[in-house]
């Protein structure tokens, strides 16, 4: 109760904590939301290969949407949750820098998708970039041992994880086009 003559006083940044909450909250929401769409459709495989890596149902769009639409921080944080749930759910290990490179780094690096959020097909072929990149030096380090025989196995990395990243990036490219052009990167934003 007040005091005979007291005011109350509201302060502006009351409001302002009260909305930072709320699009934390909301961001926290979408983020598990792609995380786990991401894991679904990577469960749905057009082609797999032998040891690892496939050809999924466009499982990196949700986290390339969520990197163009939230940034690169989130981007690359979905990106690495995303790549543990993978390791939990089709583990393929073979060393400890192997799992790092092939699931965290990997996944993560499509969340570099958010540094061209201007230019949305630049974000996918950045983001896919990298994941390329990480899955291309563990192939390099850790499965040279299964290069036919006579193969460079910087030869055999680039063909094996080329052959279902190139897929997976154009797939990607042709649906983020689509979303970008009817405006769904920024919608509910």
């Amino acid at each position: 109760m007040l005091a005979k003559g007291s005011q109350l006083v509201l302060r502006p940044h009351t409001i302002v904590e009260v909305d930072k909450v709320t699009v934390q909250t909301k961001i926290l929401a979408e983020s598990i939301i792609c995380i786990a769409l991401s894991a679904v459709l990577n469960l749905i495989k057009v082609f797999a290969l032998p040891q690892g890596g496939s050809i999924t149902a466009a499982s990196m769009i949700p986290i390339l949407w969520l990197a163009l639409r939230r940034g690169t921080r989130i981007g690359v944080m979905a990106g690495v949750v995303f790549g543990l749930v993978v390791l939990v759910t089709e583990p393929y290990v073979f060393h400890p820098v192997q799992v790092l490179l092939d699931y965290p780094a990997a996944f993560g690096a499509l969340g570099l998708a958010g540094v061209f959020r201007k230019v949305p097909l630049a974000g996918v072929g950045v983001g896919t970039v990298g994941r390329f990149l990480a899955h291309f030096a563990s192939g390099i380090i850790f499965f040279a041992s299964f290069a036919p025989a006579g193969m460079n196995p910087v030869v055999y990395s680039a063909i094996y994880n080329g052959s279902y990243m190139l897929v997976e990036f154009v797939v990607s490219a042709v649906i983020i086009y689509i979303i970008a052009k009817r405006g769904l990167i920024e919608i509910y934003r």
